[in-house]
């Protein structure tokens, strides 16, 4: 392939090379459809017989879940859903249909199914510390992020002004003049010394799949924006989202609950109150890997997509210096 943009995925030639990977791994199917094509991937529903899977590809610059979720279920495959078959070299992924997401049940609605959330997403994490080295994943720890803020305001800033990546003039002056303070968020946030991990980058319940009883792990999936960095960036999405669905300010006590279900998962390497304490800071920083994201993700959109979709990465970025700050949760 040339390219794996939408106008790719939308072809018959993939349509044929995706049908004949899941042949391969499970017969011919009775169902081949299109259920989701993006800028950033597509996914296929596929049924053999009584049996529903799903097959994926990702856009180039985020092709590492085919390689990344085979390993996963190497690591603990208990948090992760099955891999029926991979192929990392064109990153086809084909995994078992396990029912509903918690979004499709209603429950992400729920503080202690947010608990239950970001408690065994930090499990996974746990588990993933001894192999983040060598996920092939973006590494992106604390004492990196003054200096991958910089490049990104040269980098979007020097676009031509009809770009729609462009970073405005005063956002970048305010960026720049923030740079200090970013700085300190990174000593602070890399002063608990905690591993480099797993991030998820798209935590939600939409891409979480309920199991039977609380003591069962659940099962995370849509690992295409995922990134390694210390383990509380990784609250920064969860925070946002369940803060919306439950209509919590950043002081809601329902928040507090749901950051200690997180943190209590690092609480035998640093004490609670210090992670608590750098988690604001933890928070800011994890802003970057979703400009990292959807930096990987335009590169390779259509013109047409790059217009609605081409600003991203600046917008992620000039979150930043938003006054107050988009998505902002301080659960202190």
């Amino acid at each position: 392939m040339q390219t794996w943009t939408s106008a790719v995925w939308r072809s018959e030639a993939f349509a044929a090379e995706l049908r004949a990977f899941v042949t391969s791994a499970v017969g011919e199917p009775t169902v081949f459809e299109p259920l989701k094509i993006r800028p950033w991937s597509a996914v296929w529903r596929v049924e053999v017989g009584a049996r529903v899977y799903f097959a994926k590809q990702n856009c180039p610059g985020q092709a590492h879940e085919a390689r990344l979720v085979s390993e996963l279920a190497r690591i603990a495959p208990e948090y992760v859903v099955p891999v029926v078959a991979a192929d990392p070299g064109r990153d086809l992924l084909l995994t078992a249909d396990l029912g509903r997401t918690l979004a499709e049940l209603g429950g992400d609605h729920d503080v202690d199914t947010w608990c239950r959330i970001v408690r065994d997403a930090g499990l996974l994490q746990r588990a993933v510390v001894p192999y983040a080295a060598d996920l092939g994943l973006t590494q992106m720890p604390p004492e990196g992020a003054t200096t991958y803020v910089g490049d990104a305001i040269g980098r979007l800033g020097a676009l031509p002004p009809e770009d729609p990546r462009r970073l405005g003039e005063e956002v970048a002056a305010r960026l720049r003049a923030l740079l200090p303070t970013i700085e300190r968020w990174s000593d602070q946030v890399g002063d608990l010394d905690l591993p480099l991990t797993l991030n998820h980058n798209d935590l939600h319940g939409a891409n979480v799949v309920a199991t039977d009883g609380p003591e069962v792990p659940l099962r995370f999936f849509d690992f295409g924006d995922a990134v390694v960095t210390e383990p509380l960036g990784a609250l920064f999405v969860p925070l946002a989202v369940c803060a919306e669905d439950l209509g919590a300010g950043p002081d809601d006590l329902r928040l507090r609950r749901i950051v200690d279900a997180a943190l209590e998962v690092w609480s035998d390497l640093v004490p609670v109150r210090e992670l608590r304490a750098a988690l604001p800071a933890a928070l800011q920083l994890a802003r970057l890997p979703r400009v990292e994201s959807w930096r990987r993700c335009v590169v390779t959109m259509t013109p047409e997509e790059r217009a609605e979709f081409g600003s991203a990465p600046a917008d992620r970025l000039a979150t930043l210096v938003a006054d107050p700050p988009v998505g902002h949760v301080s659960p202190m």
